[in-house]
């Protein structure tokens, strides 16, 4: 098996067939990482959550600050920002809140550029391999090698197109993993905004309350 995958490497042609599998590597290597590091934060974010909000809600704020230590999330951050303001004017708190979150979201969205690029650099890459090898291969119609031989000229053809086949063996995984990534951090921001606006909501009450 190993032995057919390298001869079909070689066939396909090295030097693109490498740079294929060196995007194949790095785009395993950020889905995993990705992965790990939603399912660590989702799941942080969901013990954490019910504590901070019940801290929150009885004006526990030196509590609700602990936890957000401890216990250190986009959301958990983003709201210690909040709590710090909590005596400050709406718009301050907004603010303060805001500025956390932008600094939280290049982190969700860490390497899915990358992610994107390589699915659709690879796609081009394979194409680039079976331009160069169908170049090859109807060069040989020229050379006294290929006259009376189709045999020839069909088996460079076929190799020449190994490269798109591979490159489209790494872009539609890629594409997948690509969008349901972005979607799911994009749902994470939404639900950052939302805990946000009501962390806000809960501490101008408080406040009018105590006022």
């Amino acid at each position: 098996m190993f032995a057919n995958l390298f001869k079909l490497f070689i066939d396909g042609g090295p030097v693109i067939m490498s740079c294929i599998l060196i995007c194949s590597i790095v785009a395993v290597v950020i889905i995993i990482e990705k992965f790990m590091y939603i399912n660590k934060i989702t799941k942080k974010e969901e013990k954490v959550i019910e504590r901070l909000s019940s801290a929150i809600n009885a004006a526990r704020y030196d509590e609700a600050l602990a936890i957000c230590d401890n216990s250190p999330s986009p959301v958990t951050n983003m709201m210690k920002a909040g709590i710090k303001r909590k005596d400050y004017p709406e718009i301050y708190i907004k603010e303060a809140i805001r500025d956390a979150g932008s600094l939280e979201i290049p982190k969700l969205e860490r390497f899915l550029t990358t992610l994107g690029t390589i699915a659709n650099i690879s796609t081009l890459l394979g194409l680039l391999g079976t331009v160069q090898g169908n170049m090859e291969a109807f060069g040989l119609i020229g050379s006294k090698s290929a006259l009376g031989s189709m045999e020839m000229l069909a088996g460079g053809i076929s190799k020449a197109l190994l490269t798109t086949a591979f490159g489209l063996i790494v872009s539609i995984p890629t594409t997948i993993f690509y969008n349901y990534l972005t979607n799911k951090v994009n749902n994470m921001i939404l639900k950052m905004e939302t805990q946000a606006n009501e962390l806000v909501l809960v501490l101008l009450r408080k406040k009018s309350l105590k006022g």
